[in-house]
């Protein structure tokens, strides 16, 4: 049939598969879709193939794994482009670990049957997407509204807001804490962060919190007076810190200068003797918390131990006991197979078995020869049975030779599309590159004219021999005119071989 060329526009069969199951399967397939949100699969134009596979590429990309198809610009497409778009999904249906095997042939050939576990699975996953993503294009909606739109209360809480900054920040311009003094650059840094608190609060007029802090002092110490303190207080606030850092070393230093010359070097030595009997005594209570400690340890280790070796000694009597029964069992065992073996001996004396063992043997091995050739025979039928099995799955099918001679037509359409292209290219080709050649032969006589003009028209004679060559290149060009026209006629029923155009090309 490829032969003959009516057959290109002549109609094909296809066998399609129209039971009742499959249109049941079918309407469960659009139900689900519909179900999970598919309004496409409603158009009734569409074929159940751009349906079924449009809702698997919808439930594919709603799961959020890519698929490369254009589903809304590209309907009832050719065998080609469906066995590629098959093949596509089935390529991802592992990606996602659908449970369900499926073909490409098998989404071609519209096998609802096999299709609907897919889609039940794939509808189950996108509704699980969906409710799992809905949080967060809720959320994400709600700010691409508020980025172009306002709620009336939105717009009163912003008038609210700017009124409720301002007094805000006017409360804050007026309650701020302002600096009364400043401490200079050349004084000495403060070494510890006490006293470098006390130098900030009092550049801010905190001098209540010094005076506190003062006050403590005189109540441990006993040695600063009023006057000391209203000297510190009129000293500069860079000083003021510098002071408060020296006085403990000072107040010390004087303290123990004191105590020595009160007391001496034989007081001195009692009270470091006295610190020396209160270090061991502290000592002596701390041996005996960690010799307490120690015992009480100790006790709980003998007691583990204890019950440790009660435990041990329970198992080496089990132990011996069942090492007492295992060798009694085994003297038992012994003597009843010697038992055993006495009454084997006596049947044997009695029903003269010897001779029937060895028929048994012959029998056994007999069976076991047999055996070996029934399975050899088995597995010659297998293989034979794999070759037939192999040659029927070679020879195809009907449904798939109609496919291949459809694939084969329309390969043939877009060869013979292809081979009318070339020809009409190589014609093309041909005409121009004659009329390169004209345009060549009149720009050569065109400058031969030009240039013999001057030389043609300085004397009669000269000008009518000009004027007859002029006569003859017309004559010429008129002929090889009317030549161009004959052939360009006969080469509309007989075009130039592509030939020709290669040696040109060459």
């Amino acid at each position: 049939s490829s032969s003959d060329p009516a057959a290109v526009h002549r109609p094909y069969c296809v066998e399609t598969r129209e039971d009742e199951e499959q249109s049941v399967k079918l309407a469960e397939i659009l139900e689900l879709l519909l179900a999970a949100g598919y309004f496409r699969a409603r158009i009734k134009g569409l074929s159940p193939f751009d349906k079924v596979v449009g809702g698997m590429t919808w439930c594919i990309t709603t799961c959020n794994f890519d698929i490369d198809v254009d589903l809304l610009f590209q309907e009832n497409s050719t065998i080609g482009q469906k066995i590629a778009l098959t093949e596509k999904i089935v390529s991802v249906l592992p990606k996602m670990k659908c449970p369900h095997r499926l073909e490409p042939h098998q989404i071609q050939g519209l096998d609802f049957i096999h299709i609907f576990p897919v889609i039940q699975w794939l509808v189950k996953r996108a509704i699980e997407t969906k409710e799992e993503m809905g949080d967060y294009v809720r959320a994400y909606s709600i700010s691409q509204f508020n980025k172009t739109h306002k709620l009336p209360e939105d717009e009163e809480f912003l008038q609210r807001k700017d009124k409720a900054v301002r007094a805000v920040l006017d409360v804050l311009e007026v309650y701020k804490p302002q600096r009364k003094y400043r401490r200079q650059r050349d004084a000495g840094e403060l070494l510890d962060e006490e006293s470098r608190v006390h130098s900030t609060l009092l550049e801010y007029g905190r001098i209540k919190t010094l005076m506190t802090s003062m006050a403590a002092m005189v109540n441990e110490e006993g040695k600063l007076t009023a006057s000391a303190v209203g000297q510190i207080v009129g000293l500069q606030s860079e000083e003021i810190k510098q002071i408060a850092s020296e006085y403990a070393e000072k107040q010390s230093e004087l303290s123990s200068e004191e105590r020595s010359e009160r007391y001496g070097p034989l007081q001195q030595h009692r009270r470091a003797l006295a610190s020396l009997n209160k270090q061991i005594q502290q000592k002596k209570k701390q041996l005996e918390e960690e010799t307490a400690a120690k015992c009480l340890n100790a006790e709980r280790v003998v007691v583990l131990l204890i019950s440790l070796l009660e435990k041990l000694r329970a198992l080496v009597t089990m132990n011996e006991n069942l090492k007492q029964q295992e060798q009694e069992f085994r003297t038992h065992c012994r003597e009843e197979m010697v038992r055993l073996q006495q009454n084997i001996e006596e049947l044997k004396t009695e029903s003269g078995q010897d001779t029937d063992e060895e028929k048994y043997e012959k029998n056994l091995s007999f069976v076991y020869l047999k055996l070996s050739f029934l399975r050899c025979v088995q597995a010659r039928r297998n293989r034979e049975i794999a070759i037939l099995q192999r040659k029927i799955d070679e020879v195809p099918s009907r449904a798939e030779l109609t496919q291949y001679q459809k694939r084969f037509i329309e390969l043939y359409s877009q060869v013979s599309a292809t081979h009318k292209e070339t020809k009409q290219f190589f014609t093309l080709y041909n005409t121009l590159d004659d009329k390169k050649v004209y345009l060549e032969k009149e720009v050569n006589l065109l400058n031969s004219i030009h240039d013999n003009f001057q030389q043609a028209m300085s004397s009669s004679a000269a000008k009518d021999q000009f004027l007859r060559q002029m006569e003859q290149i017309v004559e010429g060009i008129k002929q090889s005119r009317i030549k161009v026209t004959l052939t360009g006629e006969f080469s509309l029923f007989q075009p130039r071989s592509s030939f020709s155009v290669r040696r040109k090309l060459s």
